[in-house]
């Protein structure tokens, strides 16, 4: 991550450099829980967010990590724009690095747009999920959460359960797990796991309990009615029954194993309410997590080094004001 200036993918991606950027949130969680959530880190640069498609938790999340680090951001949505007058992709990201924008954060429903726009731009380029490919921030969201738990990924078993074929989520999740030496399964019904996913890594189990077995976490994903055809798995009671993540199910999984889910949720198809809501839910965390892991990710692309304490920002501010005195 110290020589990327783009973050388009946890694939490819090495274990330290995963954990150069998981330490550096770190850092800026301790940021966001001070009595004012801000440093000037990112003062002076311009940071345009490209959403392409409908988002909560992402874009707000950004929109807070460019304001605690005191960056000025613009807003551009579809409907309001030039895209719907027919305007392509390029003419758009070209037309807005013309007014001097120094990053650009994207999500599109075409898998590479985030790419395409890196190999076209003089700015950075942040991917917040492109197509069925990569999220590469979810992935790391929730890779921190993990580690906020348990401490190291040292002898952990990860199970990924549900519509994997149509999953940015899991995909990013698989890179970035596997460089990080974590034992991955993904589990769910066998059209929605993509064929070949071994070659990831991976382990492939159809029966839920069995991929359960051992567990130290579950990532459960939403099924993405939206983008399957129809027929996929033959009805949604079926479903809930044999993949739903209960605690019935649970019961397999280690005593301490954790819920996890992308949101939003389906409650009461892939995931039950009481599991959401549940002492094993680190849901919440990821969300919190989000917004530490998305202020690393564009303070890195931009060039950052080392983050100060609050004590060291408050000496390295005192240093700064006597300096223009004595001047």
């Amino acid at each position: 991550m110290n020589t990327r200036k783009h973050l388009l993918g946890l694939e490819g991606m090495s274990a330290e450099e995963i954990t150069r950027l998981l330490d550096t949130a770190e850092s800026f969680k301790e940021v966001s829980e001070r009595p004012v959530k801000k440093v000037p880190a990112l003062r002076g640069m311009t940071i345009a967010n490209l959403f392409f498609e409908p988002s909560t938790r992402t874009r707000i999340s950004f929109e807070l990590a460019e304001k605690r680090l005191s960056a000025d951001s613009v807003n551009f949505t579809v409907g309001g724009s030039s895209v719907s007058k027919g305007e392509t992709l390029r003419d758009t990201a070209e037309n807005i690095q013309a007014m001097k924008v120094d990053m650009i954060v994207i999500r599109h429903s075409a898998a590479g747009a985030p790419h395409f726009l890196a190999g076209l731009l003089e700015a950075s380029v942040v991917n917040a999920g492109d197509g069925a490919h990569e999220h590469p921030t979810q992935g790391l969201l929730d890779m921190f959460t993990l580690r906020e738990r348990w401490g190291n990924f040292d002898e952990r078993k990860v199970v990924i359960v549900g519509d994997v074929a149509h999953s940015r989520v899991a995909r990013s999740n698989i890179h970035g797990l596997v460089a990080m030496g974590v034992e991955v399964v993904v589990c769910g019904p066998p059209t929605l796991i993509p064929m070949n996913i071994e070659r990831l890594g991976v382990g492939v189990e159809s029966d839920l309990r069995k991929a359960l077995d051992g567990a130290d976490a579950v990532n459960v994903l939403r099924i993405q009615k939206e983008r399957q055809a129809a027929g996929l798995f033959p009805s949604i009671d079926e479903y809930a029954r044999v993949w739903g993540v209960s605690a019935d199910a649970l019961k397999h999984a280690k005593p301490d194993c954790v819920v996890m889910h992308p949101g939003p949720m389906n409650r009461g198809i892939e995931i039950a309410q009481d599991v959401a809501d549940g002492e094993r839910s680190v849901i919440l965390d990821q969300v919190t997590n989000g917004v530490a892991v998305r202020m690393a990710v564009l303070y890195l692309c931009s060039g950052g080094a080392a983050i100060e304490s609050e004590e060291e920002q408050t000496t390295t501010e005192a240093k700064t004001t006597k300096g223009k005195q004595v001047a």
